[in-house]
This record gives C-alpha cells, sequence and structure tokens, in this order.
C-alpha cells in the first residue's frame, strides 16, 4: 500500500509540473514578434521624436532585422545577420529620450498583443542593456 501511495504522488506531481514556455513562445512565436514589429513601425511612423532617426532606412530590412533580433534574443529559430547595435547606429546622437519613446511603444504594441507582464519584463531586460550601445553614436 505504501508503494501505491508513493506512486500516486509521484505521478501527481509529475504531471503538475508542466514546464514554462520560453520567451520567444510567450511573445506569440513567429506570428507574434511579427505582429509586435509591425505595431512597432506603426508606432514609430507616426512619433514625431523619432521618426527622423529612420528617415534613410531601408524599412524592410529593418523590419527583417527587427523581427530576427527579438526572435534571437527570446530563444527562438533565429539567428540575427545585422551588424552590431553600435555599428547600426553610429550618427544617430540618439537620446535617452528617444530610447524611451521607442521603448514606451515597444510596451504598448506588447499590450495590445496581451503578452503577459513577465514576458515583456524578460524582454525588456534583454533589450535594456542595448541602450549603452546606441546611444550617442
Amino acid at each position: 500500500m505504501r508503494w501505491l501511495t508513493v506512486l500516486v504522488l509521484t505521478l501527481i506531481t509529475a504531471c503538475s509540473q508542466t514546464p514554462t514556455p520560453s520567451l520567444y513562445q510567450q511573445l506569440g512565436g513567429d506570428a507574434g514578434i511579427s505582429a509586435i514589429t509591425d505595431g512597432l513601425l506603426y508606432e514609430i511612423e507616426h512619433d514625431n521624436r523619432i521618426v527622423h532617426h529612420f528617415a534613410d532606412t531601408d524599412i524592410e530590412r529593418f523590419r527583417r532585422l527587427l523581427a530576427e533580433q527579438l526572435c534571437e534574443i527570446s530563444g527562438g529559430p533565429c539567428t540575427y545577420t545585422g551588424g552590431s547595435m553600435a555599428e547600426s547606429h553610429t550618427g544617430f546622437n540618439i537620446t535617452l529620450a528617444d530610447y524611451d519613446a521607442l521603448v514606451g511603444h515597444l510596451i504598448k504594441v506588447m499590450q495590445q498583443q496581451h503578452i503577459s507582464i513577465s514576458a515583456q519584463n524578460q524582454l525588456l531586460a534583454l533589450l535594456a542593456p542595448m541602450y549603452k550601445d546606441i546611444s550617442y553614436r
């Protein structure tokens, strides 16, 4: 009888331990990252504070690289093929206000996509260190 109790408790414990989805999965996989990317591009296009930074940007290429980067850093099956953040942002003179505006748009888009606060915070924590590589270059 004791072994049966142990077996039942083991099965209950095993069944209740579902693996935590990766950040990539929490963001909605490829479809979710595409929606985040497109939403962010829309927000940038309609923000006079930062849109000038993208005046000479190949938007299709930028969209592809942004989606790759979000996919890769969130643990998805992608490889980012763009340049380093420092190289890509040289000459843009991005301020903390510019960066904050972009982050604000990213948060807004993730909320619109019903991404959990936990997943939002995980992604933002991965992106935050990049500020030092893109500011005032």
